[in-house]
């Protein structure tokens, strides 16, 4: 479970990292996982937004309990996961992820999310850790985004340069098997990853159930934005009730 304080983290700085770490088997498990999805998709290799749409072992992590009792700490007891995703990072040329905020792109209304991040690998300044601003998420408000198309980059939206100090980052150092939790309007990046490690982490998207996952806004921001399009998303309730009653739960493929 979060402390107290790792909690009051949570809600003043955006972000926590509990005292805990993912067992050494299951650790294991998803490294083989991963394996074998680039193996079959190896147009994976940095990036792939849902793991779940081509496997679903990777629920299995998903579900966790000591994970889900965290999450509820931070959300409340009734919420679902809409999206799990890998950020690769290879050795060498693994891809820079500009700055943004998660929420301008999620078709979640009202926006909130709970983000867990798992270190698969050693995720250090060197090989392109993530990096937060403290504080960026309090006012709940989503800042100017650009397309930005660059291929080199993960993601296509990235904040305006006005928008953002860089100055106030912090480096998100993990060892493997460590978790982060942060919230969806914090400011956040990674760099490029020139060093001879690889950096894998996986993230694990929970949000409330008083949201609702609005599949036509998706549909929109894909046509009209040209944004990742979410709307073949699965949504698993983990807990509780669906407290919308507007949700789609229906499996997808």
């Amino acid at each position: 479970m979060l402390t107290d304080d790792q909690v009051f983290q949570y809600q003043e700085n955006g972000y926590t990292i509990p005292n805990y770490r993912l067992p050494d088997d299951v650790l294991a498990n998803i490294r083989r996982d991963h394996g074998r999805l680039i193996q079959t998709h190896p147009e994976f290799r940095n990036y792939c937004p849902n793991i779940l749409a081509y496997d679903l072992s990777f629920l299995n992590y998903a579900r966790l309990p000591k994970i889900l009792d965290m999450v509820e700490q931070v959300i409340g007891s009734d919420f679902a996961l809409w999206n799990s995703s890998f950020f690769a990072k290879p050795a060498l040329d693994g891809q820079a992820t500009p700055w943004h905020q998660d929420g301008e792109y999620w078709p979640i209304r009202p926006l909130a999310t709970c983000s867990v991040w798992m270190a698969i690998d050693n995720a250090t300044v060197d090989n392109g850790c993530l990096r937060f601003i403290p504080g960026s998420h309090k006012k709940q408000t989503l800042r100017q985004h650009r397309i930005n198309s660059d291929p080199n980059l993960t993601l296509n939206q990235e904040l305006l340069p006005n928008e953002y100090s860089e100055d106030e980052a912090i480096d998100l150092t993990l060892e493997a098997g460590q978790i982060s939790l942060h919230d969806i309007y914090m400011m956040h990046g990674s760099k490029e990853n020139r060093s001879p490690h690889s950096r894998r982490g996986m993230t694990l998207r929970y949000m409330p159930t008083t949201s609702v996952f609005d599949r036509d806004l998706a549909s929109r921001q894909a046509s009209e934005k040209g944004l990742l399009d979410h709307t073949e998303r699965t949504l698993f309730l983990m807990r509780g009730t669906d407290l919308s009653g507007e949700n789609d739960f229906r499996v997808r493929r």
